[in-house]
């Protein structure tokens, strides 16, 4: 770990700085070979390997007696976002893989019954099981309320309807937490969520979408697909509620992830820097390279205290992080991607050669942008708050 000197940030305890340097050496000694030609392969022996060093753990919470498998009584969300940022430091895909057993989980452990979270919970925090979040589609993406799909209730079973997209996992997770219309009022009000295991049948792959950075991506196709009353997630009703929480949780993880890419990038392009030689000296000693370092590493602290303040108030202060998790997500995400563009700039040519680290991290950084609400979202979110306050 090269530079923990924001672990002495007043956000963290004893308890989350050893964490920090437990991952960083296990993903300095266990990630240097991770395949990105099949992410297929590649995120399910990541899932394993995370569930067998016990880092997925903190994704889900232990329950009563250890009974849903966690580490701690409640997801730790400073330590959800230091995992994130250590493994996205070191290789998106883990990051990737680790992230979605938290999303694809998380509704089953805000409100799934005893028998559901005992039932996925543990399998998720030993690697056993890859989880999914389907609540896209087509026409749905970040305006959630205009979900078109469906799911009638048929004596002891809902019968479901219609298609999810851009569903990560989609094609290899052994079961996806789904949100579908169920009626019981207009707009966001009448949708309800479910846990739908992978080999039901009506549940179908329509489509394996490929992607800038690659990583196991599908659209999910619903045709009569039976499911009893038992799958379902809370209350008729509160799926839109149950979503918009278990994003709250990990929105401010994705600026976590934003944030070890950009470390990672402000590494390389140190590196370069201290080495390139160019007109008699190094690309250093230009002003113009020092002025882009300047403000590389301005941004990248600034994304961090928005990143673990929204993480510290949640597990600390327990409230409601919307606000606060959505300006970390919009800044740590737009700074990497401002921070790694001018990492990439530092190499020149060789910064555009597919597998050069600083080409990696500009390919994966992009989607952070956009996935679990877009910028643009974010500063609705943060404006809709201040206006309610």
């Amino acid at each position: 770990m090269r530079d923990s000197s924001w672990l002495d940030w007043p956000f963290f305890d004893d308890a989350h700085r050893a964490l920090a340097h437990e991952a960083d050496a296990w993903c300095a000694q266990s990630l240097g070979d991770v395949d990105h030609h099949d992410a297929d392969a590649a995120c399910r022996k990541l899932v394993r390997a995370l569930g067998q060093a016990g880092w997925l753990r903190y994704a889900v919470p232990a329950g009563p007696g250890g009974a849903w498998g966690g580490a701690l009584p409640e997801v730790d969300s400073r330590a959800v976002c230091i995992l994130r940022e250590t493994l996205a430091r070191h290789a998106g895909l883990a990051d990737f893989a680790f992230a979605m057993q938290g999303l694809g989980s998380g509704a089953i452990s805000l409100m799934g019954s005893d028998a559901l979270r005992e039932r996925y919970l543990p399998r998720v925090a030993r690697g056993e099981a890859i989880a999914a979040f389907a609540l896209s589609e087509p026409d749905a993406g970040s305006d959630v309320a205009a979900m078109a799909c469906e799911a009638r209730l048929e004596g002891d079973h809902y019968v479901l309807d219609g298609s999810k997209t851009w569903i990560s996992n989609g094609g290899i997770a052994d079961f996806y937490c789904v949100f579908a219309r169920t009626g019981e009022a207009p707009g966001a009000r009448g949708i309800s969520a479910f846990v739908v295991d992978a080999d039901t049948p009506g549940l179908s792959i329509a489509e394996r979408i490929d992607l800038i950075a690659p990583h196991p991506l599908a659209t999910l196709r619903f045709d009569g697909c039976r499911i009893p009353v038992s799958q379902r997630l809370g209350e008729p009703g509160q799926g839109f509620k149950l979503a918009m929480m278990t994003l709250d949780i990990f929105r401010a993880s994705v600026a976590a992830a934003a944030l070890g890419f950009a470390r990672r990038a402000l590494d390389e392009g140190l590196a370069r820097a201290k080495s390139r030689r160019m007109f008699g000296q190094t690309l250093g000693d230009l002003q113009l390279t020092q002025a882009a370092l300047g403000d590389m590493d301005t941004a990248i602290d600034a994304a961090a205290l928005l990143t673990y303040r929204a993480a510290w108030m949640r597990d600390v202060q327990k409230v409601r992080t919307t606000r606060e998790a959505a300006m970390a997500k919009m800044t740590a995400t737009e700074s990497a991607q401002a921070v790694i563009d001018r990492a990439l700039q530092m190499f020149g040519g060789a910064g555009v050669v597919s597998g050069m680290p600083v080409e990696t991290l500009y390919r994966e950084i992009r989607a952070l942008r956009i996935y679990e609400g877009a910028t643009e979202v974010q500063k609705l979110i943060i404006a809709r708050e201040l206006l309610k306050s």
